[in-house]
């Protein structure tokens, strides 16, 4: 029998990893991939703030408390829509979901229990749900930031839901100081870039230095969705590895193969 206590475990020892999420978001990838013996460099691709107008969204959540469901599209957007609605509880006739466990898990943290995906952690993942496959007549809310793929409201409308999307935060670009720049330029190669958005992508290739955007277009990236693998070899990644899904243990377990092929 083999000893636990010699089992190794999956190591990204020698690798630097890049962690592109916002920081309100990063903890999870940072301390998983410190775990296991990465050395971390911090390259936020957006920054997550309040909407501008806080009692307006707020209005609207009150007011959307008599809908039938509301869906959260993020962790991010249970931090900042029941933020805003402070200690009033959700009424328990509504139903709520999660696009992706992440954000189910974030509602639970919240003594919320909602419906997520079974397989896919995505907005498809969760239209494929039978709980809303018959619709009609219903009130749904999304509860999310503004400018997202915009996949839920037109699909849940041809389904003949009345569909009410409710922004409690924004994405802005990132403010990358020198010191995130240095960061990066000094890091040991191999670098392994996890990227979980399209736009923190965009935002991150605007604002590097073009010295910098090519070195980094040279290494590997692990991304969450086909889409996104996609989306990232357009912009000029070769190198690029999709992971099962956004969660941070998918996206370090598809980083470890990575790292585990680099050294063959």
């Amino acid at each position: 029998m083999t000893d636990s206590r010699t089992r190794k475990a999956p190591s990204l020892a020698g690798a630097s990893v890049i962690v592109t999420r916002p920081a309100a978001t990063a903890a999870g990838l940072v301390r998983g991939a410190r775990s296991r013996g990465a050395h971390v460099v911090r390259l936020p691709g957006m920054r997550l703030c309040a909407i501008d107008d806080t009692a307006a969204a707020k209005r609207n959540l009150v007011a959307a408390r008599g809908a039938d469901t509301w869906i959260f599209t993020s962790p991010t957007a249970v931090l900042f829509g029941l933020s805003l609605l402070g200690s009033d509880p959700l009424p328990s006739s509504l139903r709520v979901c999660a696009v992706g466990a992440g954000t189910a898990r974030a509602l639970a943290r919240n003594g919320i229990a909602a419906i997520a995906p079974a397989h896919l952690h995505n907005s498809e993942g969760l239209l494929a749900e039978p709980v809303l496959a018959n619709i009609s007549g219903q009130r749904i809310a999304l509860i999310e930031a503004p400018g997202g793929r915009d996949l839920l409201a037109p699909a849940l409308r041809e389904r003949g839901a009345l569909v009410e999307s409710i922004a409690v935060y924004q994405r802005k670009p990132p403010n990358l100081s020198e010191r995130y720049l240095n960061a990066l330029r000094n890091a040991e190669r191999p670098w392994i870039t996890l990227l979980s958005s399209a736009q923190a992508l965009t935002n991150l290739l605007a604002a590097l230095p073009a010295e910098l955007a090519m070195r980094w277009r040279r290494e590997a990236v692990v991304v969450s969705s086909q889409r996104l693998a996609e989306q990232t070899r357009e912009h000029g990644f070769s190198d690029v590895h999709e992971a099962e899904s956004a969660l941070p243990k998918d996206l370090l377990a598809a980083a470890v193969a990575v790292l585990s092929r680099h050294r063959l």
